[in-house]
């Protein structure tokens, strides 16, 4: 019960740190826009994303452009963009995986390999959180080392957006749910049942059976 009970929370966490990787591999919002002026009256705010970039009016009207060229952009957001491709693909693996191995399927008969299978896919979902980890902490430190040097203009400034946070959420619940399927041990005891045969009963010369036997 103990250990169903870590591969569905695992699971769980799992699924829903995958969603939360496509949902901030989707929005724009991974850098915005600093205000930093002393004029806190501002016209528009922008917003830069993996695949576009959006304007937004202090009229509410929002424009967005996707962008050009892949080579133009910078190497974070290429980094980026190629890493959580790679992580939600390995969350739909995963996926995949652990229901393969999970004890409430039949996929599997054997107890020991439904074990492996489920620590195969939680070690699947790590994986896939450390992807998604690596660029977002790429982006927010070139976001925090931009915002404090001098060098940059106040126009060009950003800050970090909600897109990193929730991808920071969700590669904890990726790294926490992966441990909890890791977790999930095959039991020492061995499942299956030991057949042991009792030797073929051996007749004597005259015909009859040895009266050993039937001791």
């Amino acid at each position: 019960m103990v250990s169903a009970g870590l591969e569905i929370l695992g699971l769980s966490l799992c699924v829903i740190g995958s969603l939360l990787v496509m949902v901030s591999c989707g929005l724009p919002m991974w850098k915005v826009t600093a205000f930093i002026e002393a004029n806190i009256v501002v016209a528009q705010t922008i917003w830069d994303g993996l695949w576009m970039s959006c304007v937004v009016q202090s009229t509410g009207q929002m424009q967005c452009k996707v962008h050009d060229s892949v080579l133009a952009l910078s190497h974070d957001l290429q980094a980026a963009r190629a890493l959580t491709i790679i992580s939600s693909v390995m969350g739909v693996l995963g996926l995949m995986v652990v229901i393969a191995g999970a004890q409430c399927t039949n996929c599997i008969r054997a107890e020991y390999v439904k074990a492996r299978v489920v620590n195969s896919g939680g070690v699947i979902y790590i994986i896939s959180g450390v992807f998604v980890l690596v660029p977002l902490c790429w982006m927010a430190n070139n976001i925090i080392s931009d915002f404090y040097n001098p060098q940059v203009p106040s126009s060009k400034k950003r800050e970090i957006g909600a897109a990193l946070y929730i991808g920071w959420a969700a590669s904890a619940m990726l790294l926490i749910g992966g441990t909890l399927l890791c977790c999930s041990c095959p039991s020492s005891s061995n499942s299956g049942y030991s057949v042991k045969y009792s030797p073929t009963k051996r007749a004597t010369q005259n015909g009859d059976y040895d009266k050993r036997n039937y001791v």
